[in-house]
């Protein structure tokens, strides 16, 4: 009789999966996707390499997981602070600044996600976590054309365009780094009207839209 796992087993696995790929995010929080790597992640889980490689047997597979599921979250936020504002105009400053917000509480976790160098059998995830973020921009501004409330113009290369932006404004190497939230909300701030300006918003109406978006609510909250 072939063997049948439990549901008890497959919670535990599950649960075992979830405990290594919290202990990724922790390493990857503080030294990026390069410090990601079997044994550290195992010292951190408290367990042994063995077992990391049952789960995940290479690097690239573990970091592929971190990366799908930091990606899952950011999209989350995105989508719903979009999907919660009284309008399209208002849901592209709802998802901008909730990416933007999160992103600074995360500096490096989401830099590694999107921009950092990885080896080759990890780009194509990195890549794919990259669309996802400008998928839901893209969204939005299509949405805001629809309705009239921004001139016609390519959508994609205007989500990328944000995207790149944001990444290079908030979080890559030469960005200002400060932990003051009231600095932070500034930045993001800025960084909100600056899009809202560039896709066609005339000054008035953007800065209205900036001071409305709401603010991301911390994920441990």
């Amino acid at each position: 009789m072939p063997y049948r796992r439990t549901e008890r087993v497959i919670e535990r696995l599950a649960a075992r999966r979830d405990d290594i790929l919290a202990s990724a995010r922790a390493v990857a929080t503080a030294q990026g996707l390069a410090g990601v790597q079997i044994v550290p992640v195992a010292e951190r889980a408290g367990i042994a390499a063995g077992t990391v490689y049952r789960y995940f047997p290479a690097k690239a597979d573990l970091v592929a997981a971190l990366l799908e599921q930091v990606s899952e979250q950011e999209v989350a936020a995105m989508t719903t602070a979009a999907s919660g504002a009284p309008g399209p105009l208002s849901g592209l400053a709802a998802a901008v600044t909730t990416f933007a917000g999160r992103a600074l509480r995360q500096r490096r976790l989401v830099f590694a996600m999107l921009a950092e160098p990885v080896e080759p059998e990890i780009e194509a995830q990195r890549r794919a976590c990259r669309r996802a973020v400008a998928a839901v921009l893209e969204g939005c501004i299509r949405a805001a054309v629809a309705s009239g409330r921004l001139p016609e113009q390519d959508a994609r290369i205007g989500a990328d365009a944000i995207l790149g932006a944001l990444v290079e404004a908030l979080i890559g190497p030469s960005a200002d780094e400060t932990a003051d939230p009231a600095k932070q909300k500034e930045t993001v701030q800025a960084m909100v009207l600056l899009v809202l300006r560039a896709l066609g918003v005339v000054d008035a109406r953007a800065r209205g839209l900036v001071v409305q978006a709401p603010w991301p609510v911390d994920d441990a909250a």
